[in-house]
């Protein structure tokens, strides 16, 4: 039996569409809403999958372990993203995110997989056979996933297009998706780095956050956060952004409670304590996604609103 090499994920840089004139140089992906997946296909119908951070997540994913089946006896590692798509096909993280987590509970991931089932988005593959494929250019390796032919009832290759960013950007904004990837056609795949080869383009801004903090609610909600104090990590420490406090469902706000009371300590986590009177410091452990509006020249977040936890993230993999 072919051994598989373990490969880390090829990480998208944050930035806009290519210029008119670099336009047919790449290659242009939706970007999906999801948790990002290493799929390791042995060649004998087993899976095993593994999120960006290596973890293994077979075991949370039960309704995704016939991929292996899609590629007979041939051994592949795939690169793609799960999904929980709503009643449009959308990528729906809120719905994805009670099937994250559950790796060390089968029976409890079998009755979610019931409930919401989830789809696997495949976008690359990094190895075939018996041939590592992270050095072949993306327009190659596009065509050999293509060639694949992986569709099933939990999983699919959704469509690239070559050029046409302009066009293909603005129907995600018509589609409400959350934006592109674009991908240069000459790049391999390099393994664990966060490259310029690959520039994700969203619809709205967002942040990756450190929550260091929080305000208490009002009235009935005094034991309730109120507000997050958020951070960012720079080479000198974690930077005050600034707060957010909309955006959040009842449900957001009962589990941040929980997930802020165990983390409570006395001490600011922030380089510069901002000026926040009442405010209730915590382990800065917990990583978050927020939309702003744009930036203050102090780097503050203007506008924030809660989008989504990231459990799939570390601190360590903002710095």
């Amino acid at each position: 039996m072919t051994t598989l090499p373990r490969i880390d994920p090829m990480l998208a840089t944050p930035g806009r569409l290519p210029s008119a004139s670099m336009d047919s140089l790449f290659g242009y992906e939706v970007k999906q809403d999801g948790q990002r997946c290493i799929a390791y296909v042995s060649g004998d119908g087993s899976v095993l999958l593994r999120s960006r951070s290596g973890a293994d997540i077979t075991a949370a994913y039960p309704d995704l372990s016939d991929l292996g089946g899609g590629l007979g006896s041939r051994p592949a590692v795939l690169d793609g993203e799960i999904i929980a798509p709503d009643r449009e096909g959308r990528a729906d993280f809120q719905r994805l995110q009670s099937r994250m987590g559950l790796a060390s509970s089968p029976t409890r991931a079998a009755r979610m997989a019931r409930r919401i089932p989830a789809h696997l988005a495949l976008f690359d593959v990094l190895f075939l056979d018996t041939e590592a494929l992270t050095r072949t250019v993306y327009s190659e390796r596009r065509a050999v996933l293509e060639g694949l032919n992986l569709v099933g009832p939990n999983w699919s290759t959704p469509a690239a297009i070559v050029g046409h960013g302009h066009q293909a950007l603005e129907m995600t904004r018509s589609a409400g998706l959350e934006g592109l990837v674009a991908k240069r056609l000459t790049s391999p795949y390099q393994p664990g780095i966060r490259s310029r080869s690959w520039i994700k383009i969203r619809n709205v801004k967002t942040a990756d956050i450190i929550v260091g903090g929080w305000l208490p609610g009002h009235g009935k909600l005094a034991s309730m956060p109120g507000a997050l104090l958020m951070g960012q990590p720079r080479p000198d420490g974690l930077h005050f952004v600034g707060s957010v406090g909309t955006g959040w469902t009842d449900s957001d706000r009962a589990r941040l409670a929980a997930d802020l009371t165990d983390l409570a300590t006395g001490k600011c986590p922030f380089t510069e304590r901002p000026t926040a009177p009442g405010a209730r410091w915590v382990t800065p452990c917990l990583v978050a996604e927020v939309r702003y509006s744009t930036r203050t020249q102090a780097g503050r977040l203007r506008q924030p609103s809660w989008h989504r936890l990231r459990l799939d993230l570390s601190p360590d993999d903002l710095r």
